[in-house]
């Protein structure tokens, strides 16, 4: 690392549980981060931030004038562009030194398969069943680690799947209809920090999971009421029954 690394981090190297090998290991890092929405902006910032090497951002949307309330990675000027777009621009100008890769798409097939066995981590930040049952199903085929986020209303989730390990949930275990219709914001609404919440939970939990410290959220579902300002966490069991494991198995 040369001076202008060791400053810029200082205040998180100086942490026991980084130190300079810690912050190397970030930088060696690649992390895939799908959806560049109210989830995606926090996590992308943080992990930009603190100095994650290789950023790969997926999403096929545009910025659109009612995402401003809460997307805080895109701005008034950048209605109409693509997010990812949009996401590189104001990542590369926090920080010039993380390399950023941006998949104007929705991966599937085996397109989402090559992005996921080619990251350290996933971090799912998208808005609907399809993508995070398609995510989880990838992250279990190539045993990469899963943080999944959701938020709604005044009410947020988080949880880590580590989907390279034998014997944990997976998120088919927490949610197995794949008929269900997930709400969304548009639908029912959000308050903005509610995400920038949930967005900042899942950040840290993957700077945990890259630096194989502290105890990430695995097997437990962390739960938070806004309204109340409340946080409680419910452990998570493997279903026996869940097809993905009855399937590896």
């Amino acid at each position: 690392m040369d001076d202008s690394q060791l400053l810029r981090y200082s205040r998180q190297i100086m942490l026991p549980q980084v130190d300079i090998a810690g912050q190397e290991r970030l930088a060696a890092a690649r992390v895939l981060v799908v959806g560049m929405g109210g989830l995606g902006s926090p996590v992308a910032l943080y992990l930009a931030a603190a100095g994650v090497g290789n950023l790969v951002l997926v999403d096929d949307d545009h910025v659109d004038l009612t995402n401003l309330q809460r997307q805080i990675l895109h701005s008034t000027a950048d209605i109409g562009r693509l997010k990812v777009e949009s996401a590189r621009t104001t990542l590369a100008a926090l920080n010039p030194q993380v390399r950023v890769e941006t998949l104007p798409t929705r991966l599937s097939g085996e397109s989402l398969l090559e992005q996921v066995a080619a990251a350290d981590l996933v971090v799912d930040c998208c808005d609907n069943f399809t993508t995070r049952f398609a995510l989880n199903d990838a992250c279990l085929s190539a045993r990469r680690p899963l943080v999944s986020g959701a938020a709604i209303r005044l009410e947020g989730q988080v949880a880590v799947f580590r989907l390279d390990q034998a014997d944990g949930p997976c998120y088919r275990c927490l949610y197995r209809d794949e008929g269900e219709l997930a709400q969304s914001c548009s639908d029912t609404g959000v308050l903005a920090p509610v995400v920038g919440i949930i967005g900042s939970l899942q950040a840290t939990e993957a700077l945990k999971l890259l630096l194989g410290i502290g105890e990430p959220l695995v097997g437990r579902l962390l739960l938070l009421d806004a309204l109340a300002m409340e946080i409680r966490t419910l452990r998570l069991q493997r279903d026996p029954a869940c097809r993905c494991h009855v399937r590896a198995g």
